[in-house]
C-alpha cells in the first residue's frame, strides 16, 4: 500500500458543561446569562468554518459576530474576525475532522519503517 501523505486528525469537543447563569442573581429576581446565545449569526460554536482561504473551527463566539477562529492544533487564523467573512462548511460534531499532511516524507521503494 502506498501512503498517501495526509491523514484525518480527530478531537473530541465538549458537551454539556456550560454555566448557564451567573452565581448572583441582580436586584428585582433577574439572572444574568453568563454565555452568549448558542447560536449567533447562524454560526455556533466548533463549526467548520473557511476563514482566510483555510479550514478552521469557531472557538468562542461574541454576541456582536465576531468569532475566535483556530485549527485543531490550536494555531489562531483570527482572534475576532466579522461572520460576514466566514463560509460555513460543515456542522459542529462529536469528533471534530481535520486533514493534516504527513511530517515526514513517503520511504523510498522497498524500504520500510522497521529496519
Amino acid at each position: 500500500a502506498e501512503r498517501l501523505g495526509e491523514f484525518f486528525f480527530q478531537k473530541q469537543t465538549r458537551r454539556n458543561n456550560r454555566q448557564i447563569h451567573k452565581l448572583s442573581i441582580l436586584k428585582g429576581g433577574r439572572r444574568k446569562r453568563n454565555q452568549a446565545s448558542f447560536e449567533v449569526k447562524g454560526f455556533r460554536l466548533f463549526d467548520k468554518v473557511a476563514c482566510k482561504g483555510e479550514e478552521s473551527f469557531i472557538f468562542s463566539r461574541r454576541s456582536s459576530g465576531y468569532f475566535d477562529v483556530r485549527k485543531l492544533d490550536g494555531t489562531r487564523i483570527s482572534a475576532g474576525i466579522s461572520y460576514k467573512k466566514l463560509r460555513l462548511l460543515e456542522k459542529r460534531r462529536t469528533y471534530l475532522t481535520e486533514i493534516r499532511k504527513e511530517a515526514f516524507p513517503p520511504l523510498p521503494e522497498g524500504r520500510s519503517l522497521r529496519a
